[in-house]
């Protein structure tokens, strides 16, 4: 019988080559292979953070939260699996190939922020050069793996199988830390910009601990001391970047919005201009300086024929809907729900705002929440006569969802018997698709639908849908028995207010799907 002898298993081939050139560390194997499993998971923490940052601001500058969270995942995880190859030659000087990954990890992740931003705000330029950021990030961390692999194996050799248990064991536990620290700590704390600085910080001390300490006898003294120099120089730009990261900021505001920026709170910046001021909501216009009252004027009183005591803004952080709402008398109470509170803070402390919403969050009827608008929809017993929808466009973030069948659902059932919403819908001369999306949902939640439409200073004219489970077909807007004089309020004039119901031929209906929470095509229909 031809017996065959079977070769040597491949990890104790590993092993034993690893035992032959282990070298010598500054501590005792265990506690230097604990550093090293403890650098890898600070590595595996920030490379989380360089990716969730690309993602989110992505989501802000493309436009588009899925496909710039889809072109960044995936191209980073295949340039990945290329730095891993790429590392291949360079194991067998582990330590300074790992080192300079780290010191170009550093200055390409911490910086990746701020020049994609940069780029952006000065020449309107993003979805490439992500790419091409996405991709060496992607390139440094996949090189990470197979170095940091080789220096575990030479401080205390083990069979292959567990070292590399060990590995992805810090590895996980480090996306984990990066992940939870990201959205609650980091970004709300930091921003975008500094967070991946000081990622980038951190990257740099943990590849000089590890190499310049740990395995400081694989390097001559001049490899040495230019490794030191150029971590130095990497901790100095970022630190100058961190310090710069204010004025950077203004200079970008100043460079993106029409006008001086004269105030920035978060994502809400107040800009001024010769026509007066304007505010911005995550990059959004809520506020132009031509056609403002109006809009607001269009947006509000039609929903207020009929009782009015209690009234539900959903958005309107600029005050102007708030301020349409308060000229009638009968109103008793106001609820105006935001995303952050800190959206109100212009119109309330900017003069020029404040006089604008006739300061209207001063009124004692006013009660302002911050929360998402479709969980407190959802959550509220509370009941309104009139529910007043001036939220941000359907590509702005997840705004998308509230303009689907599900939420003005929701929306429907906070109305009293009678009662009315209305939404402030994508303008139906630029997106017609997108203005009877919205038009689709409401009539999917069983609602009847008043679509009418005004034409102001500005690019596109602004699109209006009055709902309620009781409406005329084909009625004009009209106004409260109790409506301001149309001498205060232009919009109620009888001429203006009969000729918003009639939509020329290039906007008229388009029949098109409800937008759903499975299906958010409207936020697609809002880009075209």
């Amino acid at each position: 019988m031809l017996r065959v002898n079977s070769p040597a298993p491949r990890a104790a081939t590993i092993v034993r080559a690893s035992a032959a050139r282990s070298p010598s560390t500054a501590i005792a194997p265990g506690p230097a292979r604990f550093v090293v499993l403890l650098a890898v998971l600070v590595c595996a923490a920030c490379g989380l953070v360089y990716e969730l940052a690309l993602a989110t601001l992505g989501g802000t500058l493309g436009g588009d939260p899925v496909v710039e969270t889809s072109i960044v995942l995936s191209v980073m995880v295949f340039a990945m699996g290329v730095g891993a190859l790429v590392a291949k030659p360079f194991v067998r000087r582990a330590a300074p190939a790992f080192l300079a990954a780290e010191i170009l990890l550093a200055a390409c992740g911490g910086m990746c922020a701020t020049v994609l931003f940069a780029g952006f705000a000065w020449y309107d330029v993003y979805r490439w050069p992500m790419i091409a950021v996405a991709a060496v990030l992607g390139l440094l961390i996949g090189a990470e793996i197979p170095l940091l692999m080789t220096l575990v194996q030479r401080i205390r050799p083990q069979e292959a199988g567990s070292a590399v248990a060990d590995l992805f064991a810090a590895d996980y536990v480090g996306a984990l830390v990066g992940g939870l620290l990201f959205p609650f700590l980091l970004l709300p704390h930091l921003g975008q910009l500094r967070t991946v600085v000081l990622a980038g910080m951190v990257n740099a001390i943990a590849g000089a601990l590890v190499v310049l300490w740990l395995f400081r006898a694989d390097l001559p003294v001049r490899s040495r001391v230019g490794m030191y120099a150029a971590v130095g120089a990497v901790l100095a730009l970022l630190a100058g970047t961190w310090l710069y990261t204010p004025a950077f900021e203004r200079a970008a505001r100043d460079a993106l919005y029409d006008g001086d920026v004269v105030s920035a709170r978060g994502d809400v910046v107040v800009t001024r201009t010769a026509a007066g001021p304007e505010m911005y909501v995550a990059g959004e216009r809520r506020v132009a300086a031509a056609g403002a009252s109006e809009t607001a004027q269009a947006l509000v009183h039609p929903a207020m024929a009929g009782r009015h005591e209690r009234v539900l803004v959903l958005g309107g952080g600029d005050g102007l809907a708030l301020r349409e709402v308060l000229r009638y008398a009968a109103v008793r109470d106001v609820v105006v729900v935001v995303a952050h509170v800190a959206e109100t803070a212009p119109a309330r402390t900017d003069p020029a705002l404040r006089a604008l919403a006739g300061d209207a969050f001063a009124d004692p009827r006013v009660r302002v929440v911050g929360a998402d608008a479709f969980a407190w929809v959802r959550a509220t017993a509370q009941r309104f006569d009139v529910v007043v929808a001036d939220l941000p466009g359907p590509t702005v973030g997840a705004g998308a969802r509230l303009y689907t069948q599900e939420f003005y659902g929701l929306a429907r059932t906070v109305l009293r018997p009678a009662g009315r919403i209305v939404v402030r819908a994508p303008a139906p001369d630029a997106h017609p698709r997108a203005f009877w999306c919205a038009d689709a949902g409401l009539r999917a939640a069983g609602l009847r639908t008043l679509p009418y439409r005004i034409t102001v200073p500005g690019p596109a004219d602004r699109g209006f849908l009055l709902a309620a489970l009781a409406l005329v077909p084909g009625a004009a807007p009209r106004p409260a028995d109790d409506a301001p004089d149309p001498a205060v309020v232009p919009f109620l004039a009888a001429d203006r207010a009969a000729l918003a119901s009639v939509f020329p031929p290039h906007e008229a209906r388009v029949e098109v799907p409800p937008s759903t929470l499975n299906d958010p095509r409207i936020a697609d229909y809002a880009r075209e």
